[in-house]
């Protein structure tokens, strides 16, 4: 056999292969079929993986509004726990600083509640009587303010009777116009709601009191579970970080809007606005709530200084003018100086967290909303993977 011969493949039919001839194999057309086998696989394996995500986004989306749906449904269970826990933030330094001098965390946490009662009793017996008396006096106020007016009312009053005069159809019959209620509160509605708040408030101390005394032990065994000692350290350098950061920005803010109400109530004084220290209250719980809160104080002491005034004239809305002054200097300089650019919140931020927890839990989700997007930020910044959040909110 000659060397060509040898170096010949056989036909394909199973022929013998002319001499010298040039032979295509067989090996390409597999490899292509493979290739388009292999390319439909990848197509299915990216559907599926489209659908995956798709399915998981969808499951997302459930969970968050389920999450929702059950922050809603338990809100009275906790509303009480998150205060508890911010107040037992802010207080805890006291009773670490307590621990350090050799004095038990009991006792120095039944001290601070003791305080705290006192505190809270005698803001209520303070506070409790203008309110009251301001819930009866308002609609008597609100009538008597009306004919104060009509320096204002005229023009509107002689273009409303002209438009009456050219509309009027010649019907004697006029509806007789539903007069408003007074409004005020009953010995009833007292008593029906004394033990809603006060089994609100007892629960809300007791947590507090308990967040004292056995809080850093519960952390002590949260960190314990963690699986090596690297986690273990990194997982208290968080907490503690944390627990400092917390209890600085909220004794910062109740020092804020405490000295806030204070000013408040000594410039509603001098103006001679009735019931001063309950509008300085006010203004102290509502600047919780930032924007939003000063908005509504500049507008509310403005319906009041009106409602008070002998004569409707434009001096009535000094007092108004000067406490949005004072929060404008308050929330663009103080503020800013003293909490540092750790703790600066974005504006959009805001308004969509206080958006969305007032939608929740009303008035309370409103006022716990900023102090939780700050938690929340602190939070984010030392775990890894939600840094894009802490970065979102930042300002």
């Amino acid at each position: 056999m000659s060397e060509s011969e040898q170096l010949s493949p056989p036909a394909p039919d199973g022929g013998v292969a002319e001499a010298g001839a040039i032979v295509i194999p067989a090996e390409p057309a597999a490899a292509e079929a493979a290739v388009r086998h292999g390319l439909r696989q990848l197509n299915a394996a990216r559907g599926m993986r489209r659908h995956l995500h798709a399915v998981r986004m969808v499951l997302n989306a459930l969970l968050l509004l389920a999450l929702l749906y059950t922050i809603t449904l338990t809100k009275a269970l906790l509303i009480p726990l998150v205060l508890a826990a911010f107040i037992g933030l802010a207080l805890n330094p006291i009773v670490a600083f307590g621990t350090r001098i050799r004095l038990p965390r009991w006792l120095t946490a039944s001290v601070l509640m003791l305080g705290l009662i006192v505190g809270i009793g005698s803001g209520v017996g303070l506070l409790a009587q203008p309110a009251v008396g301001w819930f009866h006096g308002a609609p008597t106020a609100i009538r008597s303010f009306v004919p104060k007016l009509r320096s204002f009312t005229k023009p509107l009053e002689a273009a409303n009777r002209a438009t009456q005069t050219l509309v009027s159809s010649g019907s004697s019959t006029r509806a007789a116009s539903p007069q408003s209620t007074p409004m005020s509160i009953s010995a009833w509605d007292v008593v029906s709601t004394a033990p809603k708040v006060l089994a609100a408030v007892l629960s809300v101390l007791l947590l507090v009191f308990f967040f004292l005394v056995y809080g850093d032990t519960m952390l002590r065994r949260l960190v314990e579970l963690t699986p090596s000692f690297s986690y273990k350290r990194h997982a208290v350098t968080i907490v503690r970080s944390f627990q400092s950061e917390v209890s600085r920005y909220l004794l910062t803010a109740l020092s804020i809007n405490t000295s806030l109400g204070a000013i408040t109530a000594g410039m509603l004084w001098l103006y001679g606005v009735p019931d001063a220290l309950l509008w300085g209250a006010v203004a102290m719980f509502a600047n919780f709530i930032p924007y939003v809160g000063a908005i509504f104080t500049t507008l509310l002491l403005a319906f009041v200084s009106m409602l008070y005034a002998k004569n409707a004239e434009l001096e009535v809305f000094l007092p108004a003018l000067t406490f949005a002054a004072i929060t404008i200097v308050e929330g663009n300089l103080i503020t800013p100086l003293i909490q540092g650019r750790s703790m600066r919140l974005s504006p959009i931020a805001i308004l969509l967290w206080l958006l969305v927890w007032g939608w929740l839990w009303g008035i309370p989700g409103a006022l716990l909303a900023v102090p939780m997007l700050t938690c929340a930020k602190l939070i984010c910044e030392r775990i890894r993977g939600w840094e894009w959040f802490a970065l979102i909110v930042s300002r």
